[in-house]
């Protein structure tokens, strides 16, 4: 007797149902992730129709439904660069699934990528609003306070990663001149220190680090936290968010704003994009290079406000 094409192991309904089977139970996706991809293939199963053998599906096809979630139609909103990415993901997913258990000759969506989302550009916050910050973390001169105060010159004075600063040790200063930092893939670079990040540092060293450090039980770690011990990125956090509530900062302020304000800033004024890229770790220049944008974008608004003919 004939199996149905509902009943066929080919059967896309089939397939899916596998898949998404295969990704809670093989791959232990979370349950939202594996609801957002149950979302995306069932839309993907509309736009397929009345195709019995996800075999038969072409590349075409694929991209139709790339097309359709960009354009959208009656029942469904145009979709956002970033979520139709994740919709053509999980199919990508589901026809490399069916290609690799031998459901399918070919992998027929291996060809079609996903859209690529819009370049964010990087927060930055002006000069002023960063010395307001820092004067507000170190407000009271209490050895927390000079602590806070020396944490976050250190991310504006040198670009650090939050994970990066967190994790230097008192060693990791070369004569107060500049530190050694420990990027992604334990690669080493030694950045300067301005005198602002020195004289912050030296004077949390010798008025505030020994009394953290007599509650504690001798760690390395330059900064502390109030029992001694290595401070950690979640407490470095939250020093940065009640600095810029102290300091009335409007704008959403994290770690990687003084990283994001610290290249911006050498941008500015006049650095070239390698020596950033060298001093903010970067692997690649094209990584660095976002923050160009945001420059000329400074540029572009001096330009129209200034010149009296830009408009």
């Amino acid at each position: 007797m004939r199996q149905s094409a509902v009943d066929r192991r080919d059967a896309p309904r089939v397939v899916v149902e596998d898949y998404l089977a295969h990704l809670a139970v093989e791959r232990g996706v979370a349950a939202n992730t594996l609801a957002a991809y149950g979302r995306d293939l069932r839309r993907y199963l509309q736009h397929l129709g009345s195709v019995d053998r996800l075999g038969d599906v072409s590349e075409a096809q694929v991209a139709g439904f790339l097309a359709a979630l960009r354009e959208g139609d009656a029942d469904h909103p145009p979709l956002s660069a970033s979520s139709a990415a994740r919709a053509v993901v999980a199919v990508r997913g589901l026809h490399r699934f069916a290609a690799r258990d031998g459901l399918v000759a070919a992998d027929v969506a291996r060809a079609v990528r996903p859209p690529a989302p819009p370049r964010r550009l990087p927060k930055a916050i002006s000069v002023d609003d960063v010395e307001r910050l820092l004067e507000a973390a170190g407000f009271d001169g209490t050895p927390l306070a000079l602590r806070d105060r020396a944490l976050l010159e250190v991310l504006y004075g040198t670009g650090a990663r939050i994970s990066e600063a967190v994790g230097l040790d008192v060693d990791d200063l070369h004569d107060r001149d500049a530190v050694v930092l420990r990027g992604k893939g334990g690669k080493e670079r030694v950045v300067p220190v301005g005198s602002y990040a020195r004289k912050a540092v030296d004077d949390y060293l010798v008025r505030a680090r020994p009394a953290l450090a007599a509650g504690g039980r001798g760690t390395p770690r330059l900064f502390l936290n109030a029992r001694g011990g290595a401070l950690s990125r979640q407490s470095a956090w939250t020093i940065l968010r009640v600095a810029a509530e102290r300091a009335g900062l409007t704008t959403e302020i994290s770690p990687h704003t003084l990283r994001h304000s610290y290249a911006t800033h050498l941008l500015d004024g006049g650095a070239d994009v390698r020596v950033v890229q060298e001093l903010l770790g970067h692997a690649s220049v094209s990584t660095t290079q976002v923050y160009t944008l945001v420059t000329v974008d400074r540029l572009r608004e001096v330009y129209v406000t200034a010149h009296p003919r830009a408009r």
